[in-house]
């Protein structure tokens, strides 16, 4: 059984976006309501949940969903479709605004963290400073810089390589079991935030996924401190008394 306090030594935080550090769940609903209608795939619920954490290329392509094959269709689409996502008015989740501060105002910390997307560029670029959150320092990774989206571990791989530090000194912070497995099978520690999945969907996670390091509620269980070079982690993995999730 984990405690209810953690202690965790990184050299370096790789966040995930959406459902992790910014809520955009109300335009990606009225997205995915707006795409199953017109590809006429039945109720837009089961595909947020089934498409939650994957790059939209691969969503938008998949032969189950809207099985976009031409390359200007799908490229035409995955920006009208983030663009009704932008409209949603996405914010910033509690305790993300918080945290990032925190690791861009300290010297040493502001260089050791990123973000990883499954959304591109273009989305990521609006999204950031419309939620109000700092920009990271080295850059940041999205479904445009990468061959391969999660669950893949390419992702993951290319941010700790952005920010000069093998994944497995890493911790990945994500929402989504396709993320959790993206930073496991890059061989980062992961932590999982209870925002857009159950408590229970993390601990009862398939082999091929497999269970994340730690699971929290939301980032307010998270500080933070700079300890003989590396950002240690102090995590409370206690779960709050409210269960409900973002999706």
């Amino acid at each position: 059984m984990a405690l209810p306090q953690e202690i965790v030594t990184v050299d370096a935080i790789l966040f995930d976006l959406d459902g992790t550090l910014i809520d955009s769940t109300p335009g990606v609903i009225s997205a995915w309501k707006t795409f199953a209608e017109e590809y006429k795939l039945g109720s837009h619920l089961p595909i947020v949940q089934k498409t939650h954490g994957r790059r939209l290329a691969d969503t938008l392509k998949d032969e189950t969903i809207c099985n976009i094959q031409d390359k200007k269709l799908l490229d035409s689409e995955i920006l009208r479709f983030e663009d009704l996502v932008i409209q949603g008015n996405p914010v910033a989740l509690e305790g993300a605004v918080e945290l990032l501060t925190q690791l861009d105002s300290h010297d040493d910390m502001r260089t050791r963290w990123t973000i990883v997307t499954s959304a591109s560029r273009y989305y990521a670029t609006q999204c950031i400073p419309k939620c109000e959150i700092p920009v990271p320092a080295s850059g940041f990774v999205t479904a445009d810089d990468v061959s391969e989206g999660k669950p893949k571990p390419t992702p993951y791989l290319e941010g700790a390589k952005k920010l000069g530090i093998d994944a497995a000194k890493c911790l990945v912070i994500e929402d989504a079991p396709s993320g959790v497995q993206a930073g496991n099978s890059a061989g980062a520690k992961t932590l999982a935030v209870c925002t857009s999945h159950k408590r229970e969907d993390f601990e009862n996670c398939s082999e091929e996924i497999k269970r994340p390091t730690y699971i929290i509620d939301d980032l307010t269980r998270v500080c933070l401190n700079w300890e003989n070079g590396k950002i240690q982690l102090t995590i409370d993995t206690r779960r709050g008394p409210d269960g409900s999730v973002i999706l």
